[in-house]
Order: C-alpha cells, then sequence, then structure tokens
C-alpha cells in the first residue's frame, strides 16, 4: 500500500452514516445527526420535527433568516449543555456545494450537525533554478486543533457569505500578510472531499486548494497568531515528510498529495497515482 494513502483513509474513517439521522431543510437533507443531538433537538419540538425520514426544520421557517435564528437558539442552549463549542463565526448551510446557503450555522456546530463545510489551501510555492520550494507554515502551539503541527502557507474555512477566492484573499492577509493584489493571483487547481468521524458528529468537508506562484524575494510574516513562523523547504523535503512522518496537519496531507501527483513527483499515471487521484475525492 502507498505509504500515503494511509492519510487519505484517516480523513476517510466514516465509510458509512449507519447509525445517524437526515436532516433536513425545505425538504432537502443538508446534514446528519447523530442519537445524541437528535435527542437534544427534541427540547425545541416547535423548530425540529421528527418523522419517519428523520430530522426536519420546521416548514414555517421559510427563509434563510428565520432558520438561521432557530438554528442559533438551538446552538446557544445545546453549547451550554455541553454538545459542542460555539466558535462565534457562521458558515453557509447547503444541500449541495454550488446550491444556494439555505441557513447559516455557527462553525463550532457544523459537525455535530453533520453539514458539509468548505475550506480554503493555499500551495505557496517558488520555482527556483534548483527546483520548486513551498512555503510551509508551522501552527501555534496554542491552536486547539494540531498545535504545533505543519500546514499550508494560507488556510481556513470559508465564512458565509464568502466565495473560495474572496476566503482566501482575506485569510492570507490575516494569516501571512500577503497583499491583496498578489493573492488575488492565485490558480484554483483542485477540489477533493473527505468524511471523518468527529465527535459525536461528523466532518464532511470540501477542500478547495489553490496554488500561488511567490517572487523569490516575498517573505511571508505571521499576522494573527495562528502560525509561529513559515519556513521554506525543498518540495521533495516536504514529500519525504508527508510520506514518513505525521507531522502535517491531517487534511493538509490531502492537498498535498494532490501537489505532488500534479507536479509529477508520484507518477500519475503509476497504479499508486491513480489510487491516489480516486482517494482524494471519496468523501461527500
Amino acid at each position: 500500500m502507498s505509504p500515503f494513502l494511509r492519510h487519505i483513509e484517516a480523513c476517510n474513517d466514516l465509510p458509512s452514516p449507519a447509525g445517524f439521522i437526515p436532516f433536513r431543510i425545505a425538504g432537502t437533507q443538508v446534514g446528519w445527526l447523530g442519537p445524541e443531538l437528535a435527542r437534544g433537538l427534541t427540547f425545541f419540538p416547535r423548530d425540529f420535527h421528527f418523522d419517519a425520514e428523520g430530522v426536519a426544520l420546521a416548514s414555517r421557517l421559510r427563509g434563510p433568516a428565520a432558520r438561521t435564528e432557530a438554528l442559533a437558539v438551538a446552538c446557544r442552549s445545546l453549547a451550554g449543555r455541553g454538545f459542542f463549542t460555539l466558535r462565534d463565526e457562521a458558515f453557509d448551510v447547503r444541500a449541495e456545494p454550488e446550491g444556494p446557503a439555505l441557513a447559516q450555522l455557527d462553525r463550532g456546530a457544523i459537525p455535530a450537525f453533520g453539514v458539509q463545510a468548505a475550506g480554503v489551501h493555499l500551495n505557496g510555492l517558488v520555482r527556483r533554478a534548483d527546483g520548486l520550494q513551498v512555503w510551509v507554515g508551522v501552527r501555534s502551539r496554542h491552536k486547539p486543533v494540531a498545535p504545533g503541527q505543519l500546514d499550508h502557507l494560507v488556510a481556513g474555512g470559508i465564512p458565509a457569505g464568502l466565495s473560495p477566492l474572496e476566503c482566501l484573499v482575506k485569510e492570507a492577509a490575516e494569516e501571512a500578510s500577503i497583499p491583496a493584489e498578489l493573492a488575488g493571483q492565485a490558480r484554483p487547481v483542485a477540489r477533493m472531499s473527505y468524511v471523518m468521524r468527529h465527535g459525536i458528529g461528523m466532518r464532511r468537508d470540501i477542500l478547495h486548494a489553490f496554488d500561488l506562484d511567490l517572487p523569490e524575494a516575498f517573505t511571508p510574516v505571521p499576522a494573527d497568531g495562528e502560525v509561529e513562523r513559515f519556513e521554506l523547504w525543498p518540495v521533495r523535503r516536504l514529500l519525504e515528510t508527508v510520506r514518513d512522518t505525521d507531522r502535517v496537519k491531517f487534511n493538509v496531507n490531502l492537498v498535498l498529495i494532490d501537489l505532488f501527483l500534479r507536479e509529477g513527483l508520484i507518477d500519475p499515471a503509476s497504479e499508486e497515482g491513480r489510487a491516489l487521484r480516486r482517494g482524494l475525492d471519496q468523501g461527500g
């Protein structure tokens, strides 16, 4: 088995939603509820209706604003009872990745409701005479997720109301002091997804990958405290680190594997390359 495949399998450790209950808004499934959260929602019978098909937000809540408020009321109560921790950042709730936003939900509640979320990841590339170099971030040791691990130059969840590129430009300024006119030159290169267990729920994430060719003279500077420092690595060193260690944040590995395939560091036509490519989009 390819040593890279273990990273893909680690992000796809929930092959079936067995045991989870469909969650619907406006007649369309948008998520999956674990039994613990479903029981918690029985305390809100006016807004959450149970039927043979699962749990549905009340049909009288006809617009995104009304649905968002009903979800917020329930989430404040559920967070107070320890189901999850609110992040005070809203994500859009959609039935399909390109579909309309049916409501907004606090980021901290997204996995508990099994709602699909999206994020951006930027490969900061420097193409030098001696080969491709990649900017690597070292995450703050105070981060609640993957403290001290290796990360992309820029990465972050897409908040409500922003497109992937808009989010990327915002995060690039906040995390790495990259000017908007430079960040705006990033190229969308891939989209991948995964489904993994997370507490009482699941993470159903879509990752939008971008490449940005940076001048040799440019040095990113941490701006918001989420990253301790940035280091410029030869791509071969980064490949060996992903292949041989667990130093890289779990989902960052997926975007880097895609980079290695596109740059020919892993032969995309080989049996290994084909297996990795299939694995990068097995979630949903």
